[in-house]
């Protein structure tokens, strides 16, 4: 039987290692409710942080697997981050496998001269210059670390019909982290990934947005 070779770990000693990991969440985690597209991304968050609590905390739209993989086997998708960690945590080989490339604005000058200007956050700013650049339409969009940049996502989708192909939407924190991903887990048009609750973070995403692109793999793999 043949297997991913560009979304696995580069040594065979080091997939083992995985595997064995992903055997030993497989056995303790049980029954669960989510589907067998849906499992190997909640599963790969548990792995990321050793917390059984996402399996039940995280939360998918219908359609968010499906649009996850059409839109990475598509080519050439932007992946948009709220902060440089998702973009940095996140494997260059397996997002130039299929042609994506992420972007992230968080520390632009003149996203901060905006955020300074206009009394908001930089992570409001990145998202409006992410959608002026034309980036958020058809993208994946990924965010782990600031609430006030899903919560424009989200505004933006609501407002200025924005249109991407997924928002894995995990911000973790104190203040309006819970509740902005219950605004994202509202939306019905847009496919998303989300976990309920204050907890979250960016390895978070890049394990999520690394378990679809190892699904697409697969994918790719069956097609062949």
């Amino acid at each position: 039987m043949s297997a991913n070779t560009v979304t696995e770990q580069l040594t065979a000693a080091g997939r083992a290692i995985e595997h064995d990991s992903f055997a030993i969440i497989d056995r303790e985690a049980g029954p669960h409710a989510y589907s067998a597209e849906q499992w190997p991304l909640v599963r790969r968050m548990i792995h990321a942080n050793a917390d059984f609590e996402f399996n039940g905390l995280t939360a998918f739209h219908p359609q968010a697997m499906q649009a996850g993989l059409e839109r990475i086997l598509a080519g050439n998708t932007p992946v948009v981050a709220d902060v440089e960690m998702i973009c940095v945590g996140l494997s260059k080989p397996r997002l130039a496998h299929f042609g994506m490339t992420p972007h992230q604005f968080i520390s632009d000058p003149d996203v901060i001269a905006a955020a300074q200007a206009e009394d908001t956050t930089r992570a409001v700013q990145a998202m409006r210059k992410a959608h002026r650049l034309g980036l958020l339409d058809g993208a994946i969009v990924g965010i782990g670390n600031a609430p006030t940049a899903l919560i424009e996502v989200v505004r933006l989708i609501r407002e200025e019909s924005v249109r991407p192909a997924l928002v894995v939407g995990m911000p973790v924190g104190f203040v309006s982290a819970a509740e902005s991903k219950d605004l994202l887990m509202e939306l019905s048009d847009i496919p998303w990934v989300a976990i309920s609750g204050r907890k979250g973070g960016s390895t978070l995403v890049v394990a999520a947005i690394h378990a679809i692109l190892g699904l697409a793999e697969e994918r790719q793999r069956q097609a062949a």
